[in-house]
C-alpha cells in the first residue's frame, strides 16, 4: 500500500477547502460560534457526514486508513481508538476471556487492565515482576517465574503482559510467548509506550513482530497523535475478529473524535515516512542532550531500553522534589516517583528541532545548592512477598456481596482489600480488590506517602491513615 497517502486526513482537509456551511453537529458549527482565536478546533470536530466514513462501519477513508496501519505494522487488522489504549484494554481482555478463565496478568499493570478484569469477571493469578535493584521500580516478567505460572496453573486461559514498562523498560518477551503458543494460550500486550518500536534499531522490537495475538498502543505516548488517539491491533487467527469488533462498538463513543482520528491518520504516515537519516539525528540529538544534563552537578541520567525515555535521578532530592525544581523553569517531567523523574522525548525529523539547549540552560540556571532532601529515600519501596505468583482471597462475584468498613493501616493487615489504590502515575496498583493486605504493602504505602506520591482510587481516608477492607 501506499504509505505515503493520508485518506482521512486528505478527506477532511479537502472538506475544509470547500468552505462548507454546517446544518449538523457538534454545535459550535465549524468552529464559527468560537472567538476567531478557537476556530481552527472547530473546523476539525466534525461528525459522520458523507464522505468522511463512520468508524464504527468503516467503508471509505476511513477503512483505507486502518488498512494503511495494518499494512505498516503488518498485522492481521488494526483500529483507531478513539478513547484511549484503556478501550483497547478493555475490548482486548472481553474478547479473549470468558467469565470464570484463569488468566496470567503481570502485577505491575495498568489500571485498565485490572478493570477489565473484573468486567469479564475472570480469574487473575498475579505474576509479581522483578525489582530493579538500581532503579528501584518493578522490571519485566521473568521467564520461570511464568514456567512455574503454567505448571502451578495448568488451566491457564489467556496472558496479558505489560511491555515495555512506563520507563521503557523490556524483558525477554519472546521467549514467553513461545511458551504460551507451546500451549495454545494467546498473549495479549499493553505496548501503550511502544508505538514507535515498530521502526527497529535502535529501539526494542515490538510486541507484534516478537509474536503476540493482540496488541494495543497508545499512539499519543510517542507519535504525534492527539491526547485518547490509539491502535489495536490483531496479530494471529487466535483472536476472534468480530468479537474484538463488537466490543469496541459496545465501548467506544457513538460520536468518535474526528480530531483524535485524523491525527491517528497524520501519526501513521509520520512513522512510515521516518527515514534511516531522521532516526539518527534523533538519537544524535537525544545524546547531546543527555551528556549536557549529565554535567549538571547532582543530576544522574540512567537510560531505559527506550532511547525515547530518560530517567533523570538526583543525589539530595527526591523525584517528587526534582520535579518541583524543574517545574520551576517551565520544565515538565513525563512523571516522578521517590527516587526519579522520567523524560520523554520526541522522535524528530532531520529538518526539526526541539528545545533540548534551552532546557538544559534552564536547569543550569536552577540553585542546586540543596541540603539533604527532607522526603528522601534511600531504600527500596517495593518489596515482594512471593517470588512468583498471587491470587485474590475473593471472587468478583463474591465481592459484589461483602460491605466494606475503614481500618487503620497496621489493623488491615491480615484483611482483604476493598478498593483499589494506586500511586499515580504510572498507575499501578498498590492494593487490588479482593487481595489480602500483607505488612509489606503497608510498608510500601507508609513509605510512598513520607515521599510526597500522588494517589487514584478511594484515597478519602488516607491522611487519617485509613483504608477500606472487606468485612
Amino acid at each position: 500500500m501506499n504509505q505515503n497517502r493520508m485518506p482521512l486526513f486528505e478527506k477532511v482537509l479537502q472538506h475544509q477547502q470547500g468552505k462548507p456551511i454546517s446544518f449538523h453537529v457538534p454545535g459550535h458549527k465549524n468552529g464559527s460560534l468560537y472567538e476567531e482565536s478557537l476556530h481552527p478546533i472547530g473546523e476539525w470536530d466534525l461528525t459522520e457526514i458523507t464522505g468522511l466514513d463512520d468508524l464504527h462501519s468503516p467503508e471509505e477513508v476511513i477503512l483505507e486508513a486502518q488498512q494503511l496501519l495494518a499494512d505498516l505494522y503488518r498485522t492481521r487488522k488494526s483500529y483507531f481508538l478513539v478513547n484511549g489504549t484503556t478501550v483497547g484494554n478493555l475490548a482486548m481482555i472481553l474478547a479473549s476471556c470468558h467469565e470464570g478463565d484463569y488468566v496470567l496478568v503481570q502485577r505491575n499493570c495498568h489500571k485498565s487492565i485490572l478493570n477489565g478484569l473484573m468486567l469479564a469477571k475472570v480469574r487473575p493469578i498475579f505474576l509479581n515482576p522483578v525489582i530493579d535493584e538500581h532503579l528501584f521500580i518493578p522490571a519485566g516478567v521473568d521467564l520461570q517465574a511464568v514456567i512455574h505460572a503454567f505448571n502451578q496453573y495448568p488451566m491457564i486461559k489467556a496472558c496479558i503482559f505489560t511491555y515495555p514498562d512506563y520507563y521503557g523498560q523490556t524483558y525477554e518477551l519472546k521467549k514467553i510467548i513461545q511458551l504460551a503458543h507451546e500451549r495454545n494460550i494467546p498473549v495479549l500486550i499493553d505496548e501503550a509506550h511502544g508505538a514507535h518500536f515498530q521502526l527497529g534499531e535502535p529501539f526494542p522490537e515490538s510486541a507484534l513482530s516478537l509474536g503476540a495475538d493482540m496488541v494495543v498502543q497508545s499512539a499519543h505516548k510517542t507519535l504525534p497523535a492527539l491526547t485518547m488517539g490509539s491502535y489495536l491491533h490483531i496479530n494471529s487467527d487466535r483472536i476472534n475478529m468480530e468479537k474484538v469488533e463488537f466490543y469496541l462498538n459496545i465501548l467506544q463513543s457513538s460520536s468518535p473524535s474526528y480530531p483524535i482520528m485524523v491525527s491517528l491518520d497524520y501519526a501513521r504516515h509520520y512513522l512510515a515516512q521516518l527515514s534511516n537519516e531522521d532516526i539518527t539525528y534523533t538519537i544524535q540529538e537525544r545524546d547531546k542532550f543527555l551528556k549536557e544534563m549529565g554535567e549538571i552537578p547532582g543530576i544522574a541520567v540512567k537510560e531505559s531500553n527506550d532511547p525515547l525515555k530518560l530517567i533523570i535521578h538526583h543525589d539530595h532530592l527526591s523525584g517528587f522534589e526534582l520535579q518541583a525544581f524543574f517545574e520551576k523553569v517551565n520544565i515538565f517531567p513525563e512523571l516522578a516517583d521517590p527516587f526519579h523523574v522520567l523524560l520523554v522525548l520526541p522522535l524528530l525529523k532531520a529538518d526539526m528541532t526541539f528545545p533540548f539547549r534551552e532546557a538544559v540552560q534552564r536547569m543550569n540556571g536552577l540553585s542546586w545548592k540543596t541540603r539533604q532532601a527532607r522526603n528522601r529515600i534511600n531504600e527500596n519501596i517495593l518489596l515482594q512477598d512471593d517470588p512468583f505468583t498471587t491470587e485474590l482471597s475473593l471472587t468478583y462475584q463474591e465481592m459484589a456481596d461483602w460491605s466494606k468498613k475503614w481500618i487503620g493501616f497496621d489493623q488491615a493487615i491480615g484483611k482483604v482489600a476493598a478498593n483499589m489504590l494506586i500511586p499515580y502515575p504510572p498507575g499501578i496498583p498498590l492494593f487490588l480488590p479482593g487481595e489480602k493486605i500483607t505488612e509489606n504493602h503497608i510498608i510500601q504505602l507508609k513509605r510512598l506517602l513520607a515521599s510526597g506520591a500522588r494517589f487514584q482510587g478511594d484515597t478519602e481516608k488516607l491522611e487519617d491513615e485509613k483504608i477500606a477492607v472487606f468485612s
